[in-house]
């Protein structure tokens, strides 16, 4: 039997998803539309005020939303969040590991103490939170973990050392998780946006000492001659999430307006 698409507006009914990096950028955008899709949204961020705020326009839109200070890097606060999922809503369906940072440094700059940190919150906390999400997923028949990696997760890029290696290996993660789980329904993706325009984005140019316009226009020197919008990267993920996506797993979702496509990878 070919599934039918769902309503506009239902593609994650009844489902619980889990957000981390909720406050801003890509994590808030897709919290956003995950409500308007029907999920329950349990959204992570070290940003209580911006993190509250998405969730009072969530619920002022009729959705449901909590939200959880959490530092998804440390195991006793991805612990507490999990806690906090399965007591307002009961199980956890879907999985965004939103939550990341940049130094923009050679491995020659960057002190050791960014390093740790930048590994920590990009590929850390996926390990420390899909390892207590699998056997909630596996209790409640299958899921799925969108892991938000990046270009220079395919690609490499200049003063951005502890970027680059931190999201590669979020890419074979992602892989290796989907091998690992594909047989109790747990799919596992991940997405590689390109610049896209979000706080960090700006603060790389600050980070670097260029100007942030200027940044900005060499940042849009992509096929689709220019940055992308969070929400567009949100799409992406609601498609993986989805039962749209029902046959894929371990796969990765260039969405960069062709900038890896003109650089030949």
């Amino acid at each position: 039997m070919i599934a039918v698409d769902p309503k506009p507006g239902e593609a994650l009914r009844g489902k619980t998803a889990l957000i981390t990096g909720a406050a801003s950028g890509i994590g808030r955008a897709t919290a956003q539309l995950f409500a308007r899709e029907g999920a329950s949204v349990v959204m992570a961020d070290l940003n209580d005020a911006e993190g509250q705020a998405v969730r009072q326009q969530i619920l002022s839109q009729g959705g449901q939303a909590i939200f959880e200070h959490a530092d998804v890097a440390r195991g006793t606060d991805c612990e507490r969040l999990i806690e906090r999922c399965r007591s307002e809503f009961g199980s956890i369906h879907v999985l965004v590991n939103s939550a990341g940072i940049i130094r923009r440094a050679t491995i020659l700059e960057i002190a050791e103490q960014d390093w740790d940190q930048v590994m920590a919150v990009n590929v850390k906390s996926i390990f420390l939170l899909a390892r207590l999400v699998v056997p909630i997923m596996v209790r409640s028949g299958g899921g799925g973990i969108i892991n938000i990696a990046s270009g220079w997760g395919l690609a490499g890029g200049p003063r951005a050392a502890a970027y680059c290696a931190s999201k590669g290996a979020v890419v074979l993660l992602t892989k290796a998780m989907a091998v690992d789980h594909g047989g109790q329904n747990i799919r596992v993706n991940c997405i590689c946006p390109g610049d896209t325009d979000t706080s960090m984005l700006r603060h790389e140019a600050r980070q670097l000492g260029e100007d942030e316009g200027r940044f900005l226009r060499e940042a849009a020197r992509r096929p689709l001659g220019r940055v992308g919008k969070p929400e567009e990267v949100a799409q992406a993920a609601l498609y993986l999430a989805s039962d749209r996506s029902s046959f894929v797993t371990g796969t990765v979702l260039v969405v960069d307006g062709g900038g890896l496509a003109q650089s030949g990878q």
